[in-house]
């Protein structure tokens, strides 16, 4: 097979071009900006393109397949040409079909969860030695690409998200995979550039769960209530399996399964959080249904450190700590900031995020997160005016920013050094310090605030 990527450059894109490159595919790409660690790890395998910007002297009869990346543009003259010569342009969703349509399709869907469940998910089948292809949206600890594609593997895990798939095919990307086994973690309305009402957003998830294939299975949160209606209503062939919050406590800042039954006795988490333990839940069901029991999934699932990012410990000691995490929308900082306060209950927590997604910063989705810090002793919201600038958007002031969240306990930031000068300032004996953003607060380095903040 011959394929040529089109803004190769990309998280999922580069991954993929990896990928298919292991598999034994030539693979060649384009794109006009590549950054870090895309460039080097293309590089390494000889993937990166010779230069940057495109070229239709890329596409040409002898390509098998060209692979569109959202990064591109309708009028891209390579997307262009290969639509002239007729050949068969994909999305990457497309093309993970594609290559995965003869087996068994694990598809995680769901506005947050997604990531943390599909890693779940991998780490039990890995532990257990059950090869598997897979998509990810983060990098994960003992796996080398968060894209894989093998002719071998029976099984392939997919994160669905919910955005467009590509410049030509305004579908979102978990509409394509049909799978044999889909979750759906919970539904809170986000993209508001893409999916305008809560309706239109919601009417997504209803179409995902009526793409799984004829009598296959469907895991879902039943504590979320959106979630619990869409996949009640779906189909009468569709095996339903409803999932809620196990049972569990805290002790000493970890938390612990607790089983009367079972023969492994309670099960010690290295994770923590309501939320994370309903995804872990919605994981076991989804490895029952691969012939995975219980006894097997709570074995591996101990030793599960969580996905990059998603409340991630950065550095510790005996009487602080400081967590990131990807939380963005309203629903995940307030699952967030509730996880960290339940689970070390004697410490203050201080709480900082960045408005930095289109829906974050739109003036009229910013009442959306009222009441979203509130568990937050000390809660700093940040954001950058150049990035407002930079997406086109009508700028909003500290002030709108600070009654839309609403509270006593919210400060607005707009400056990331002055925010880092305010953040040394607090003595965290005591007290916990969580970052969550899908940014990175304008070049904040993490590690070495962690480093500040313990000290």
């Amino acid at each position: 097979m011959n394929v040529h990527l089109i803004a190769i450059g990309g998280s999922a894109m580069h991954n993929m071009a990896i990928a298919m490159h292991k598999k034994g595919f030539k693979v060649t790409g384009s794109d006009d900006e590549i950054f870090e660690p895309s460039k080097s790890r293309l590089a390494k395998l000889n993937l990166l393109p010779a230069k940057e910007g495109w070229d239709e002297s890329n596409i040409h009869s002898g390509l098998d397949a060209v692979i569109l990346g959202m990064h591109a543009r309708i009028d891209n003259p390579e997307l262009i040409k290969a639509q002239e010569l007729g050949l068969k342009i994909y999305s990457y969703p497309e093309y993970i079909y594609e290559q995965t349509k003869d087996k068994i399709r694990v598809v995680v869907g769901g506005s947050h969860g997604k990531t943390t469940i599909t890693a779940m998910i991998l780490h039990v089948l890995n532990f257990h030695k059950i090869d598997c292809d897979y998509l990810v949206g983060a990098q994960l600890e003992g796996f080398d690409t968060m894209v894989k594609l093998t002719r071998e593997a029976k099984i392939a895990v997919i994160e669905g998200d919910e955005y467009l798939s590509s410049p030509i095919d305004r579908r979102p990307k978990f509409h394509l995979y049909k799978p044999n086994i889909a979750i759906l973690s919970g539904i809170a309305w986000d993209h508001i550039n893409v999916f305008p009402t809560f309706d239109f957003y919601v009417e997504q998830f209803r179409i995902f769960v009526n793409q799984i294939e004829q009598g296959g299975s469907l895991v879902y949160c039943e504590l979320d209530e959106e979630v619990k209606k869409v996949c009640e209503g779906a189909r009468g062939d569709i095996k339903k399996l409803p999932y809620a919050i196990p049972k569990h406590k805290i002790e000493n800042g970890i938390t612990i399964l607790t089983f009367d039954q079972l023969p492994t006795g309670d099960c010690q988490l290295q994770i923590f959080g309501d939320h994370n333990l309903m995804n872990l839940n919605g994981a076991r069901l989804v490895c029952n249904q691969l012939n995975i029991s219980d006894v097997q999934f709570y074995e591996a699932i101990q030793s599960f450190k969580g996905a990059a990012k998603r409340l991630e410990l950065v550095k510790k000691n005996a009487v602080t700590a400081m967590y990131k995490d990807f939380a963005h929308s309203p629903s995940k900082l307030k699952a967030t900031t509730q996880a960290v306060k339940k689970q070390f209950p004697n410490r203050k927590l201080i709480a900082c995020m960045e408005l930095h997604t289109f829906s974050s910063l739109t003036e009229e989705f910013l009442k959306e997160y009222n009441g979203s810090m509130e568990l937050a002793d000390d809660a700093i919201v940040y954001f950058n005016q150049h990035t407002i600038e930079h997406k086109k958007l009508k700028p909003i002031s500290e002030e709108q920013v600070k009654n839309a969240f609403g509270g006593t306990n919210i400060r607005v930031i707009t400056n990331t050094v002055v925010l880092q000068e305010e953040l040394l300032k607090i003595n965290f004996e005591n007290k916990n310090l969580l970052m969550m953003s899908s940014g990175n607060f304008d070049g904040i380095d993490f590690k070495a605030l962690g480093e500040k903040v313990v000290k």
